[in-house]
């Protein structure tokens, strides 16, 4: 017998992803997205396929109390996906961040502790804020700017979501898991709120210069998403998991500069690489991290997990996936 999942955010990238996993393996999946940054279409074939009777969509907010624990009610485990994400629209809505990050792991957790069900909450990588050092372990410090620069909205509000994931467990006995996720990338991936790999794929592919913020020296590690569903579902599987936080995410560092002078190797472009001042693509004031370097021993020693997908086939795939949307528009 399978078990019984909702996700929220079920129709976004690593939602969409997560699903195809479960459902593959037997289990029963209810979807739970308002369609905010998250496509029917990445789920249509799980909605129209051979395996629609195990699928559920449902289009609601997780700030919807009453629909939310409609959702959970008969859920084994939640996987708390649904979050105001990207840059660019974390930037241009600090207040709606602030709100659907917060009140909606609130509501998540609040209807999950009434059923008992286990509970992995997504947090991220900018939990550690300008914390430069690397590889960040779980326990590191976390180094923020200013309350009043918009970039920190975010990393604020997924502390407190993970903040409330441990005091629920600490104090209510619910099973909750912690994922800080970096940087993860691959197909069904939209460039639209500022995700660097699509968008500079779509830019090589259209033969438009790839825009890189700043000075192109600040550092990212990428992470497959087919990996980092396997290494959610590691946690989720793991006894010893429960009421602990894990770094999930790849240390493969690259710079964003050198990102884009393989996304031309890969695409076989001749577009050139554009540097754009940061005050240009956001605010006055907006601040970056230099690098963003996961110690994932932890998460190595409770599940066995790392990752198995290098930079190469990420791009690969997301240019091979644009590909094939860029070929069904024009038809």
């Amino acid at each position: 017998m399978g078990m019984r999942y909702l996700i929220t955010g079920g129709a976004g990238f690593i939602g969409s992803h997560l699903a195809d996993a479960l459902v593959a393996r037997g289990d029963e999946v209810v979807l739970l997205d308002d369609l905010s940054t998250g496509r029917l279409e990445n789920v249509r074939h799980l909605l129209e396929g051979p395996d629609t009777g195990r699928v559920r969509f449902v289009r609601g907010s997780v700030l919807d109390h009453p629909q939310v624990s409609i959702a959970v009610a008969g859920a084994d485990v939640v996987v708390h996906l649904a979050a105001s994400v990207g840059v660019k629209l974390i930037v241009a809505r600090p207040l709606d961040t602030l709100l659907n990050n917060v009140r909606g792991t609130e509501v998540v957790l609040d209807t999950a502790n009434a059923t008992g069900a286990k509970v992995l909450v997504a947090s991220t990588s900018e939990i550690y804020g300008k914390n430069a050092a690397g590889p960040v372990r779980e326990n590191d410090d976390r180094i923020l700017g200013s309350p009043f620069v918009a970039r920190w909205a975010y990393s604020t509000s997924k502390a407190v979501d993970e903040l409330f994931a441990y005091q629920y467990h600490r104090e209510r006995g619910l099973p909750t898991v912690v994922a800080r996720l970096f940087n993860c990338a691959g197909p069904r991936q939209t460039g639209a709120y500022g995700m660097v790999i699509p968008t500079l794929v779509r830019q090589a592919l259209r033969g438009e210069d790839l825009t890189v913020f700043g000075d192109g020296t600040q550092s990212r590690c990428f992470c497959h998403v087919a990996d980092m569903v396997r290494g959610l579902l590691a946690l989720l599987d793991a006894e010893r998991a429960v009421g602990d936080v894990f770094n999930v995410g790849s240390q493969h560092e690259i710079s964003i500069r050198d990102l884009a002078g393989l996304i031309l190797e890969l695409t076989g472009s001749s577009s050139g690489i554009r540097l754009v001042p940061y005050e240009e693509a956001y605010e006055p004031g907006f601040e970056d991290m230099e690098r963003r370097l996961p110690d994932i021993s932890k998460i190595r020693a409770v599940t066995g997990w790392e990752p198995t997908r290098g930079l190469r086939e990420i791009v690969r795939d997301v240019i091979d996936h644009e590909l094939a949307a860029a070929a069904v528009e024009s038809s």
